[in-house]
């Protein structure tokens, strides 16, 4: 077996990648915090906080113009996306909650964004059905119920401008994945994970950032 070069990700460290990472708006931080108070037992939904400059250098990267979240929850990746859009540019965000979305509608207001954000409150299978077909989409984050990621992957993948990128949330599910006893989540991700490798419609890599992500462009 080869030695990982991963550093143990210790308090120390992760503050120190946060703090060396972009910083994120008044905005962003008002919606951690308020996303924390309001929903601590549910906190742990929220994409990580460096997920979110990741997410906005991905889309400046791409120079994506249309893009479809699945899974919003409170709305900072939809918030850090948008963010990053030219003119004109959109996001489709599909949620179940409207509790949940409430506050992330608060926060694309006060941001300025909320323009550019096309919330979309229905089972995500049924809203990605429903988009018109062929290669139209530009970017991806797909961060919802992980039993339907397979599922979820072959609505979008068609529908995928070549060159675009789908982001990937949760592909190490907490590092159960390698636990062939594990059922659930992990043996959900697991499929997924086997699926996008063995997908000759795209390249892919999987990188230990946060919870594990994905990043796939379609060929």
């Amino acid at each position: 077996m080869y030695e990982t070069k991963n550093p143990p990700l210790t308090p120390e460290l992760y503050a120190y990648v946060l703090a060396h990472n972009p910083p994120l708006s008044p905005a962003q931080r008002a919606l951690v915090d308020t996303t924390h108070r309001r929903f601590a037992d549910s906190a742990g939904l929220q994409t990580a906080q460096e997920q979110g400059p990741l997410l906005e250098f991905l889309v400046r990267l791409t120079g994506a113009r249309q893009i479809v979240e699945v899974g919003t929850f409170t709305g900072f990746s939809t918030l850090s996306m948008a963010a990053a859009l030219p003119e004109g540019g959109r996001v489709i965000a599909c949620d179940v909650s409207e509790e949940w979305t409430s506050v992330g509608r608060a926060a694309w207001a006060e941001a300025g964004v909320a323009d550019r954000i096309d919330l979309r409150i229905a089972p995500a299978i049924e809203t990605l059905r429903a988009l018109p077909e062929g290669p139209w989409i530009d970017l991806v984050f797909l961060d919802a119920d992980k039993g339907s990621y397979v599922d979820y992957w072959e609505e979008l993948v068609p529908r995928m401008n070549p060159g675009g990128l789908l982001v990937v949330d949760n592909t190490l599910f907490h590092g159960e994945v390698t636990d062939l006893g594990r059922g659930g989540g992990a043996a959900a991700i697991r499929e997924f994970n086997d699926r996008v490798r063995a997908d000759d419609r795209v390249d892919d890599v999987l990188l230990t950032v946060a919870d594990g992500t994905t990043l796939a462009r379609k060929r």
